[in-house]
């Protein structure tokens, strides 16, 4: 195994652990119909989704912001940016190889990225999502 095969196992070894904390984390603040995508044979661009659903912008928000803060203290990871947080009907944290989605119920059906992404792989979260 070259040492760029290595890396890139590595990274994506990285990038499903920080995938399913935030799964984790999104269903321990009450976020529902929570999808882990395997992205890496859709596109170059990012590893994972993970989308989660909340009820009202102050839980957008609670999951969003748990999410950052489990990520920092489990594996030291710092998101790269994020967006709609002000919003609040779809925040989008950047984490380079991960992307996580936090919608509202409405927006999350307008946009239907599970539908535009139909042929990722999901990923088991349910050892980490009741």
């Amino acid at each position: 195994m070259t040492d760029e095969t290595m890396a890139g196992a590595a990274r994506s070894e990285r990038g499903l652990a920080l995938a399913m904390i935030a799964a984790r984390t999104a269903a321990e603040h009450k976020g529902r119909d929570i999808v882990v995508l395997d992205m890496r044979r859709n596109t170059s661009l990012f590893d994972f989704f993970v989308i989660a659903t909340g009820s009202s912008r102050r839980q957008l928000h609670a999951i969003s912001d748990e999410i950052e803060r489990a990520l920092a203290i489990e594996l030291k990871d710092k998101k790269i940016g994020i967006e709609g947080y002000d919003e609040s009907r779809w925040i989008v944290l950047d984490y380079g190889d991960v992307v996580i989605h936090v919608f509202d119920e409405d927006t999350r059906k307008f946009y239907g990225l599970e539908n535009l992404w139909a042929d990722a792989e999901p990923v088991d979260v349910g050892g980490v999502v009741a």
